[in-house]
């Protein structure tokens, strides 16, 4: 993405950032699962209840 930090008009860093993404290469395909890296909920224990 090309940097648009000294850009203060917003139409004009749209325009700049939209040509930019053009140029760039496409991305490849997706490798693994999108939530592959996202940390896990463990589930409850079940059966007896936690608190006695």
């Amino acid at each position: 993405m090309a940097n648009t930090k000294a850009i203060t008009d917003k139409e004009a860093r749209k325009e700049v950032k939209r040509e930019a993404r053009k140029k760039a290469a496409p991305k490849g395909p997706r490798v693994g699962a999108r939530g592959e890296n996202k940390q896990k909920v463990k589930k409850a224990a079940r059966g007896q209840s936690k608190r006695k």
